[in-house]
């Protein structure tokens, strides 16, 4: 019998889709060991195990626990976990459930469905993270307290081989309630983008976006804050040397009882941070963290090791300084019945030749910057308890009246501090 050209081809697509499922569960379970591996070796606070993974043809079943470390108190938190893998021709689908599941035995904290928590993998090395949460009622009579969600999504999309993600929240409200008050919120979405840069840094453009917050403590009037955003932009300059990152919040409005005031807006920003001395810093601050959460029965030894963690963390904090670096907040604007608070701040430390650096002896010697505030002399007048701080302030003269203002001129320089004349010298940081 002569077979033509297409019953081969099709007995050919046959062989691969069936062949397909298997090469696809071995690529995923590879995937999922050096996934948990990263996540293990990248920080000490959350560390996942798998117990079991049991991968067949056309899917898996696996199962381990996530370890959750309180950095204060070293306090460890356990949560085990079942995750049943389907392979499919390109990619896997992962579903986690938690063991014990999702509520207690006799709750009905979701009353339409349970949440879901899914993982879902391409053999070219993306992912999507999704966890959706259904309709939410919890309340804890012998507390007196109750949480009410409308249920929300959480999107991680990774893509890369882990490099570059985009992470995306919708939640349209939730609500607590406790013999103190009630917490309102409404309309939450985060927006994000992300891209490795090197050791802890990313670079990225985010939003975030709140309706309204409302706090109610009967019998004060309620506090409503609306329409808060907060974008955030980071990038690299200088072939991914240095780093430039921004935020800037802002409200249209502060109710408290039948008055309402704004805009209000806050900017921080960072210029020319080092990545590489950045990274020493952060990785010396999480061992710190660490060996600070860990118990040892030999106190010369843990001594030892404080010692040397403490070498690491000042030799971090100089090569910062020493590459230079800009830090400020370039606006601030709160709005008030009686008039506009408004400052700025900026801090910067020069970039130093390798013969000053070899030379310093103290981490923030060549610090300079700015500060700038003022705010409205009836602000302070008509509230008692703002009088009470600024007092202190005014007396020594680091808040002095200019027309209807109160206002703060100060500048640094050689670790003196030059607030409107008075100078405070600062404690050299070594």
């Amino acid at each position: 019998m002569k077979l033509n050209k297409w019953t081969i081809t099709g007995g050919a697509i046959l062989v691969v889709a069936g062949l397909a499922p298997w090469a696809v569960g071995y690529v995923t379970e590879q995937q999922w060991l050096q996934a948990t591996e990263e996540v293990n070796q990248a920080q000490p606070f959350v560390r996942m195990e798998t117990r079991e993974y049991d991968r067949g043809v056309m899917g898996a079943e696996a199962s381990g626990i996530v370890i959750f470390t309180d950095p204060a108190t070293g306090e460890r938190h356990e949560v085990a976990f079942d995750a049943t893998v389907s392979h499919g021709v390109t990619g896997s689908l992962l579903d986690f459930q938690p063991r014990s599941g999702w509520q207690p035995e006799g709750a009905n904290w979701f009353p339409e469905s349970d949440p879901q928590l899914t993982v879902e993998t391409r053999l070219w090395g993306s992912a999507v993270v999704e966890f959706q949460a259904p309709l939410t009622t919890i309340d804890s009579a012998e507390r007196s307290r109750s949480f009410r969600s409308s249920g929300g999504l959480m999107r991680l999309d990774v893509s890369d081989l882990g490099e570059q993600a985009e992470f995306l929240m919708v939640w349209p409200g939730f609500v607590f309630d406790g013999p103190e008050g009630q917490v309102r919120v409404e309309d939450v979405q985060v927006e994000q983008t992300l891209e490795w840069l090197s050791g802890q840094l990313w670079t990225g453009v985010g939003t975030m976006t709140v309706e309204s917050f409302t706090v109610d403590r009967t019998p004060a009037p309620p506090l409503v804050i609306r329409g808060l955003i907060i974008d955030s932009e980071s990038d690299a300059n200088n072939e991914g040397s240095r780093l430039d990152s921004r935020m800037a919040m802002s409200l249209d409005s502060v109710q408290w009882s039948d008055t309402a005031y704004g805009p209000h807006r806050l900017a921080v920003a960072l210029d020319n941070l080092d990545v590489a001395s950045w990274n020493d810093f952060t990785e010396a601050m999480t061992d710190m963290q660490a060996l600070s959460a860990q118990s040892n029965d030999n106190p010369s030894t843990a001594f030892e090791q404080q010692m040397a963690l403490m070498g690491r963390f000042n030799d971090a904090l100089r090569g910062v300084a020493a590459a230079g670096f800009k830090l400020g907040i370039p606006e601030l604007l709160v709005s008030t019945p009686e008039g506009n608070v408004q400052g700025s701040l900026e801090i910067s430390h020069p970039e130093l030749s390798d013969a000053e650096r070899d030379q310093m002896l103290m981490v923030m010697q060549r610090l300079t910057g700015e500060l700038n505030l003022s705010l409205p002399l009836a602000l302070a007048e008509n509230h008692p308890a703002l009088q009470m701080q600024v007092a202190p302030l005014i007396k020594e003269g680091l808040l002095v009246r200019d027309g209807e203002q109160l206002v703060m001129d100060g500048r640094l320089q050689d670790l003196v501090l030059n607030v409107n004349g008075v100078e405070i010298p600062l404690p050299p940081l070594l």
